[in-house]
């Protein structure tokens, strides 16, 4: 089945333009989801817009954008008026400058999207353009109108294509001094070398298996139980809860040590 594409135009560079299409690189369609139902009757709940003075639905028609200039004092704003404010960005992804691809802080990342060339005739362009990047090991920085919104964006060289990211407005991002600039303690250099060994341990390739939602599982074995009609077990009678541990802290020298002995032993019966 062919990719749906998020969104078309141009990738540019100085002179050298070519046709692309993007489409998100992640996606929700798995999650699961619930309707709002009315619980007596078993009928989806709807909901629509309702005007705050007369009370009386709106029409879909008569919906339309307000900025507050003051309490109860709108400014409306139009489909076609937020239209007539479309800049070049809303097509063209024109490169503006590069930067060194370890510089961009990972806060300020986004959202990932795929593109790609959306012609034969613009397949070199595209490859020329991504191929040095990938020499230089820089990113390009350009600028894309998403959600009505022009947002500042970050292109990344990744094996035959290239990843947008959507990046954080700046203000959307909390300085970190805020919140570390009271973190004055120093580590203990005997035990360095301890988490260095777990960390050696405990090193594997990444795999998506690690961002598994166990959560989503259960939820899904749960929906099977429903349609198969089982009736949820009754919790055992007399159950005994579970004694709260005597104390939090703990050495943490020890905790390291026995964390260490634990994997040895484990690596060995295996």
């Amino acid at each position: 089945m062919a990719p749906k594409y998020y969104w078309k135009g141009y990738l540019k560079l100085s002179l050298v333009t070519c046709p692309v299409a993007m489409t998100p690189a992640t996606s929700e369609s798995e999650k699961v989801r619930f309707h709002t139902l009315n619980k007596d009757t078993g009928h989806r709940v709807v909901s629509q817009y309702v005007d705050s003075v007369t009370g009386k639905p709106v029409k879909e028609g008569n919906e339309a954008k307000g900025y507050a200039r003051g309490e109860n004092d709108y400014i409306i704003l139009t489909d076609d008026d937020l239209d007539a404010v479309a800049l070049d960005t809303v097509k063209t992804i024109d490169i503006e400058k590069f930067v060194p691809a370890e510089s961009i802080e990972w806060i300020y990342l986004e959202k990932p999207h795929y593109l790609m060339p959306d012609d034969t005739v613009g397949n070199e362009a595209f490859a020329v353009i991504r191929d040095a990047m990938k020499s230089d090991k820089v990113v390009g920085i350009s600028k894309l109108v998403m959600g009505r919104r022009e947002r500042a964006v970050v292109l990344e060289p990744r094996d035959e294509g290239i990843v947008l990211w959507s990046l954080r407005f700046g203000d959307e991002v909390r300085p970190e001094e805020a919140y570390f600039e009271d973190i004055d303690e120093e580590a203990d250099p005997d035990l360095v070398p301890l988490v260095q060994q777990l960390i050696d341990k405990k090193t594997k390739r990444w795999s998506p298996d690690m961002a598994g939602d166990p959560i989503q599982d259960a939820l899904l074995k749960l929906i099977e139980e429903k349609k198969k009609l089982l009736k949820p077990k009754k919790a055992a009678k007399g159950k005994k809860e579970h004694a709260a541990p005597a104390s939090n802290v703990v050495n943490i020298m020890d905790a390291l040590r026995k964390s260490l002995e634990a994997d040895l032993k484990n690596r060995k019966a295996s």
